[in-house]
Formats: structure tokens, sequence, C-alpha cells
């Protein structure tokens, strides 16, 4: 008789869990250039040169669960054949085999691995949660290890919204992530010369800015 009630109980015990295991589970995830960008920044004695990647030029997947935002992981690459600060001619310089070195395919993406998530808690649709985000960063096959404060937006949108509203011919399916990060790391940190403009040197200080929306495959 004890052993029948222990197994009731169990079997009860189970089916009261069955939903929220099913809401628990990793998704993954596609970036959509359209929607996003990758921002460098270096600081020069008479100016702030910003260089930036959007579009084709920035990819990437993530594979996160909502419920358990701590375990995910993903690829953001960056194409920094396509980087443009606005002048054309130090454009050029930077992309040179100097400095960046884009020509070798070897050298051609700065790429972002994550490998540890820091968040509290679950991510609720349409709530922007702040995050530590630590992975490997690597350009011109230097890799070091950086953490980024990010804010991380999870977006629900039902299937009148996607139908009615026409977000499906942007992209968007029913689950979209946007995550906005900074971190900062040297040209050091990555063999790259600092660069000297005239006199005037850049620093050897970079601070790197993304804004990236992925949407569920």
């Amino acid at each position: 008789m004890t052993t029948r009630i222990c197994l009731i109980v169990s079997a009860v015990l189970w089916v009261a869990l069955l939903p929220q295991a099913a809401l628990a589970e990793s998704m993954a995830f596609k970036l959509i250039p359209t929607y996003s960008r990758a921002t460098f920044k270096a600081d020069a004695p008479l100016e702030t040169i910003v260089g930036t990647t959007a579009g084709e030029g920035v990819t990437g997947t993530l594979t996160v669960d909502p419920a358990k935002p701590q375990g995910a992981t993903g690829t953001v690459k960056v194409d920094l054949s396509t980087l443009s600060s606005g002048v054309t001619k130090r454009d050029e310089d930077m992309r040179g085999e100097k400095y960046l070195d884009t020509a070798n395919p070897a050298n051609r993406y700065a790429v972002f691995e994550v490998k540890n998530v820091e968040v509290a808690g679950a991510l609720e649709p349409g709530k922007e949660t702040p995050a530590k985000v630590t992975g490997n960063l690597t350009i011109k096959g230097k890799s070091v290890q950086v953490t980024s404060d990010a804010r991380v937006t999870y977006i629900k949108l039902t299937t009148d919204q996607l139908e009615k509203d026409n977000q499906k011919r942007f992209g968007f399916t029913t689950d979209n992530i946007k995550v906005r990060a900074t971190f900062a790391t040297t040209l050091s940190n990555h063999g790259i010369p600092i660069p000297q403009l005239l006199i005037l040197k850049l620093s050897n200080d970079l601070q790197l800015e993304t804004d990236l929306t992925f949407t569920r495959q």
C-alpha cells in the first residue's frame, strides 16, 4: 500500500512539473544583419576615431534558454574589411598589412566567442536585463579573454504581430533577442602596432560596442 501511494505521488509530481520542463528549452538564434552593428572607438589627441561595421559585415549565432540564460553560448563575427571610420585613406591604412591586414583571410574577421554569462534569473519578455558576458575576442589571430557589460532584451511576438503587423518580412519570428554590449581591449593585445597620425599617436585602448539582434531559427 505504501509503495502504491509513493508511486501515485511521484506520478502526480511528474505531471505537475511537466509544463515547466517543456517551457525550459535551449533555442537556436541567428543574427539579423540589417538590425545589427559593431563599433570600435579609439582616442587620438585631437579626435575620437569611430569605426563601424554593419549590415552583412556582422554575422553570428546564439543558443540560449530564456529560462536559464546563464548557459548561453554563441559566436559573433565582424568583417573588418568593411570597417568604416568616414575617412577613406585612414580606413585603407588600417586595413593594410601593417595593421589589421584584412587581405589575409585569417585576419579578415574579429570573432567573439561566448564562454560565460552572469545574469540574475530568467529573461522576461519585454524587459531589459543586465548581464556580464565573458568570452574570447580574436583580432588578427590574437585571442584574449574579455568581459562585457551587456543589456539583453527578450522580445516575444504573437502570430498576429508577425502576420498583421507584417513583422515577418523584416526577418523576425516569435522569439527574438536584442543584445547591447560594451567591452574593452588594446591594440597591443592583438599584436597591432599603435598608428601615428602625423606626429600624434593613437591611443592603445580600444572601446568596442555592439548592438545585435537575433531571431529564432
